[in-house]
């Protein structure tokens, strides 16, 4: 199976590992994993005065700083993925690459906000489920 794991570095993406590796039929041989991280894009008028190389060594690092840990972990349970890194709006980036890659699940974890909260906040996972196409597992 072909899995897109949309992880941002949060409580909620430790809570989706453990959840990971506490059921083994997710760690089996048969899974693809692609691990995803979304940097927001840095505002147009301040990208336009920085230096590109800056602004991209900006971006690697943000992303690098939510798959350091993550790639510990998946080596510790033996399994390849590959990490991809995206800038723009989560929500959006995430629904595209899921739809875009082909994947078979989406999984993501999700602040598990009530319905008031999320029409206060939003939320990523809300927006991502209804422009997504690809099943998409929630761990709360």
């Amino acid at each position: 199976m072909k899995i897109l794991v949309a992880v941002d570095g949060s409580p909620f993406t430790k809570r989706m590992l453990g959840y990971l590796a506490a059921h083994d039929e997710w760690l089996g041989p048969t899974q693809q994993y692609t691990l995803l991280t979304v940097v927001p894009a840095v505002p147009p008028r301040a990208a336009a005065v920085l230096d590109r190389d800056l602004l991209k060594n900006y971006y690697e690092e943000e992303g690098e700083k939510v798959f350091k840990p993550i790639r510990a972990f998946f080596k510790k349970q033996g399994i390849e993925a590959d990490y991809v890194l995206k800038v723009g709006h989560a929500a959006d980036t995430i629904a595209a690459v899921a739809e875009k890659g082909e994947y078979d699940l989406l999984m993501m974890g999700s602040h598990g906000h009530g319905v008031l909260g999320t029409l206060v906040m939003g939320s990523v996972a809300t927006k991502v489920l209804a422009h997504c196409k690809v099943p998409v597992l929630l761990v709360r």
